[in-house]
């Protein structure tokens, strides 16, 4: 079965930095765009990032953009979220995901693969 596996969340303070990463087995790694996601308290998770299958198309939040940069490696097959300039409301458990699909989207519906998460804390 497809599992993917998220590392690299960690503390930090504000302004600082972390770059976690989501590893995939079971699946063709690059025929699948790749997203991270978190949840909102009372509410589903909401899109952060999204890359597509060959990694030449990004999408971001909006208030996201310019901090945070998703990038992919498919030879490791593995998906990066660099984020930089953390503040505390970035505090999130994030969840990586595989699309059914190559383009990438900013819809959770859209994708059918979900690892447990890793947990980003941001201190003041």
């Amino acid at each position: 079965q497809v599992q993917l596996v998220e590392s690299g969340g960690g503390w930090v303070q504000a302004g600082g930095l972390l770059r976690p990463s989501c590893s995939v087995s079971g699946r063709t790694f690059s025929n699948h765009a790749m997203a991270w996601f978190r949840p909102v308290p009372g509410l589903d998770r909401i899109f952060v990032a999204a890359i597509n299958w060959h990694g030449v198309n990004t999408y971001y939040e909006g208030s996201l953009k310019g901090r945070f940069t998703i990038s992919r490696d498919n030879a490791k097959n593995t998906v990066y979220l660099q984020m930089n300039s953390l503040k505390p409301e970035d505090s999130a458990v994030y969840y990586c995901a595989a699309s059914r699909g190559r383009d990438a989207t900013r819809f959770e519906y859209e994708y059918d693969n979900w690892g447990q998460g890793t947990q980003v804390t941001v201190s003041s």
